[in-house]
């Protein structure tokens, strides 16, 4: 009898985005002229979700929605995506999460969410026995309030689930949150805003990803072309150039690498084969190499 496949557990955020395109990115007080628009399923939290599924994993979803269109249309890409969306709450009176991206010729873009439902996930559900059966890793974002994450982490390390903390967008973290995540992962920015210098290069993301790991078990640096840095416990030291292709977009890159490393956590992959695999997951997507119609 073949057995389960190991389930990937995120909880986080939901987004209906719009996305505009045009030749570049607007200045402050700048209006730039667009030539197109078009909706498009996000959230770091679902995209992740879904990115997971892809990779191989079964894919669970704690979330929340508003009682709208943009919930409905959420659902369906989850549930598309290969995604169990039974943990998603549906919250009446409340607008579900939207962004607006633009996205310029070169592929490079800038965002703006609203959070609307994603504030209302409910950290007493974390605790539902049900919601943990099978699951091998948790996955968090900081696009839901850091009480849910706190929630989250505090079920995992009592069930001896590995915890992998994506902390993007950047925010001061509480040392509750820190004690309890296994993997970070951040990218340059990210780094260079939680103390770093700032990362030009893999050696300097390997420093980054040194220092930061004074504070957590085992961290990743991303420093997006040029690879990424890892430094773990039990002397796990990895720099990883990435792979060369030609770029379409990278919007969404980021969440494509967390998913397919989950999954590769989740089945027993150490360290350095799980980044390989999600560094080409990554430059994948940036090629726009996926399934049509994915959410990621």
């Amino acid at each position: 009898m073949t057995s389960a496949p190991p389930i990937v557990l995120t909880v986080g955020s939901l987004h209906y985005d719009i996305m505009v395109e045009a030749d570049h990115l607007p200045r402050k007080d700048e209006t730039a002229i667009g030539s197109r628009w078009f909706p498009k399923f996000g959230g770091k939290g679902g995209n992740q979700a879904v990115a997971a599924a892809m990779a191989g994993a079964s894919s669970r979803m704690v979330g929340a929605v508003g009682d709208d269109g943009f919930g409905s249309f959420l659902r369906a890409n989850l549930t598309k995506g290969g995604v169990e969306d039974g943990f998603v709450a549906t919250v009446p009176g409340v607008g579900s999460g939207m962004s607006v991206a633009i996205q310029d010729a070169d592929g490079d873009y800038a965002a703006t969410i609203v959070s609307g439902a994603n504030l209302h996930i409910s950290a007493k559900a974390l605790a539902d026995d049900a919601l943990w059966d099978g699951v091998k890793v948790l996955v968090l974002q900081n696009e839901v309030p850091e009480a849910v994450n706190l929630a989250a982490a505090s079920q995992a390390r009592l069930r001896g689930v590995r915890t992998v903390l994506n902390a993007a967008p950047w925010r001061s973290l509480g040392d509750g949150l820190r004690q309890l995540v296994d993997i970070l992962v951040v990218n340059a920015v990210e780094a260079e805003m939680m103390g770093t210098a700032p990362v030009c290069c893999l050696p300097g993301a390997a420093e980054a990803a040194k220092l930061l790991a004074d504070q957590f078990e085992t961290v990743i640096v991303t420093a997006g072309s040029k690879g990424l840095a890892a430094w773990g416990a039990h002397d796990e030291r990895l720099q990883l150039p990435a792979e060369k292709v030609a770029a379409i977009s990278s919007h969404g890159a980021g969440d494509a690498f967390i998913g397919t490393l989950a999954a590769q956590l989740a089945v027993g992959c150490d360290l350095a084969e799980a980044c390989r695999a999600a560094s080409s997951a990554a430059a994948r997507h940036v090629a726009g190499i996926r399934p049509e119609g994915t959410g990621v």
